[in-house]
């Protein structure tokens, strides 16, 4: 099961860079409505089975999750802003280093990596500049911006997986979600008035392609990767993570006429070796228990 959820998520946000580099709409805007309407998706479910978790939530609870969303929305202000002046390929590639910046992050919190863990990320992060790597150096002063925003989106991304970690580990996947993507499309919301860009007069087609990234990115895509932060530490998710890569590379060739990198293949082959590595070598985390049913925080990931 955790494959098959693995496997539908990496399709999710695969698909996440070439839907919302052909939709017409402000950056902000898109990344405000597929939260919006994402929290509105979970959130009906969520509040008929889950009413009583709601009533239950922590300081400690709200704290993780208003962290995550804040990180949440300033990700997407950076990605999908990149994703307007770089290629779909570099956007991703690069956004898609949280796994680094989570071992960046947990080495500053004074928790080591394991040498295998290393040398995993070395060959994945090879994988990546095998793919899109080679074409950085080469970009227009806009595309080399949008490079730089795409690194930021990236730590940031990093940031909101290790605090959903936390969270998760006395939420629900359902009220996780329902208050995070909520509480991002609230800061999202904000932003659109501060910078000027409108979130309604839209044509259909972007109707469309801004139903269409919620559907198939955020709930297909995040979701399911907040739901496997309760078995699996944030690192692995963040390795999984990195098959966007390849997969929205492919589909910007398809969709969206971009060059697909020449050496696609061998960079994807060198990315499922080092998250093969890097997941041999991490302990599986035990799902959580029924919210009601919540007795004690879970250990921390090891990595």
């Amino acid at each position: 099961m955790i494959i098959f959820l693995a496997t539908l998520g990496v399709i999710g946000v695969a698909a996440s860079g070439p839907i919302m580099a052909a939709t017409a709409a402000p950056a902000l805007a898109i990344a405000f409505w597929r939260n919006g309407l994402g929290a509105l998706i979970m959130g009906a479910p969520a509040a008929v089975r889950n009413r009583h978790e709601f009533r239950a939530l922590t300081r400690q609870d709200y704290m993780w999750t208003g962290a995550a969303a804040v990180a949440l929305a300033l990700h997407f202000a950076c990605f999908i802003t990149a994703l307007k002046m770089t290629t779909v390929a570099a956007a991703t590639a690069l956004v898609c280093l949280q796994a680094a910046w989570i071992a960046i992050f947990n080495l500053i919190g004074g928790q080591r990596s394991s040498s295998r863990t290393v040398a995993g990320l070395t060959l994945a992060f090879l994988g990546v500049v095998v793919i899109s790597g080679f074409d950085l150096g080469l970009s227009r002063r806009e595309a080399v911006i949008g490079d730089i925003l795409a690194i930021a989106g990236g730590a940031l991304a990093g940031l909101y997986t290790m605090a959903g970690a936390r969270a998760r580990r006395s939420m629900s996947t359902g009220t996780y979600t329902t208050i995070c993507y909520g509480v991002c499309a609230v800061i999202l919301l904000a932003m659109c008035f501060i910078f000027r860009q409108p979130v309604t007069g839209f044509p259909p087609i972007v109707w469309f392609g801004i139903l269409a990234v919620t559907l198939v990115a955020q709930i297909m895509g995040h979701t399911v990767f907040n739901h496997l932060l309760a078995v699996l530490s944030p690192l692995v998710v963040s390795m999984i993570i990195l098959l966007e890569i390849p997969g929205a590379a492919l589909l910007a060739a398809i969709f969206l006429d971009e060059k697909l990198p020449a050496w696609t293949a061998v960079g994807l082959g060198l990315i499922l070796m080092g998250l093969a590595i890097v997941v041999l070598g991490q302990p599986r985390r035990r799902p959580l228990p029924p919210p009601d049913t919540v007795a004690a925080p879970m250990p921390e990931p090891e990595t």
